[in-house]
């Protein structure tokens, strides 16, 4: 899986730290800023339509200025693999929506042996992602932040079902841009993931209320590959479309 994820992460070094793995490899695509300008689409879907097209993004997201956190909980499903190419993450971070500059932690999910692979992350883009080897199980519930205190940005992910809790503390000139809550697919390609439901959705301090805000819908050359629904209360579903 490691080879997998590694194969698909952006340039730039990692710092070893205890208990990670850092990412060496590096190609044209990665869990980084959000891969294509998003325009607006109307299609039909049942039960409502289609958002924003997010290209390979999907979630919520708001722009803005200064942001100092975020942070969420999410259960993380079991995907049924379509193609060896399916790989993707859901995340809590700021900026990447209309800025170079990403600070971001989720849990990756890679389809390359023909059965999914999970396996939480870092990421402060343009550096690589790092990997971290405590172990993920699909039904899994995981929390998730990034907080800032001027250019110093500390990310924590959590598995509270198995117990464990990684965080790191980086220097970063981060744009601070915008604040988001998203499942992305380096490859543009999304397993069969069900619904991912995020809950307890912040954004420096203050339940998430979509100011400001973006739906991203993900597409692909097929058509729109998931569905975002509305906020309430900080909780939302992304629920699986197509590949």
């Amino acid at each position: 899986m490691r080879a997998r994820l590694l194969a698909f992460a952006a340039a730039g070094a990692a710092t070893l730290l205890t208990g990670a793995v850092p990412a060496t490899a590096s190609a044209s695509a990665g869990f980084a800023p959000q891969h294509s300008a998003p325009t607006a689409h109307a299609r039909p879907l049942v039960g409502g339509n289609f958002n924003e097209d997010g290209g390979n993004w999907s979630g919520w997201v708001s722009t803005g200025s200064g942001f100092s956190s975020v942070s969420a909980s999410w259960n993380e499903p079991e995907v049924t693999c379509n193609s060896s190419n399916d790989l993707y993450a859901p995340w809590v971070g700021i900026d990447g929506y209309g800025s170079q500059s990403v600070e971001q932690t989720g849990v990756a999910t890679d389809c390359s042996s023909g059965s999914p692979q999970y396996q939480a992350w870092y990421e402060m883009y343009p550096a690589s992602p790092v990997y971290y080897n405590d172990p993920v199980s699909p039904g899994d519930n995981f929390t998730a932040s990034v907080q800032r205190s001027g250019t110093s940005y500390t990310l924590t992910i959590s598995d509270t079902t198995k117990g464990w809790t990684e965080h790191v503390t980086k220097s970063y000139p981060g744009a601070n841009a915008s604040a988001e809550f998203i499942l992305e697919s380096p490859t543009g390609a999304y397993p069969d993931f069900g619904t991912v439901h995020f809950s307890g959705a912040t954004v420096d301090g203050a339940t998430y209320t979509g100011a400001n805000g973006h739906a991203l819908d993900a597409s692909n050359s097929s058509g729109f590959e998931d569905h975002t629904g509305s906020l309430s209360n900080g909780s939302f579903d992304v629920t699986y479309t197509q590949e």
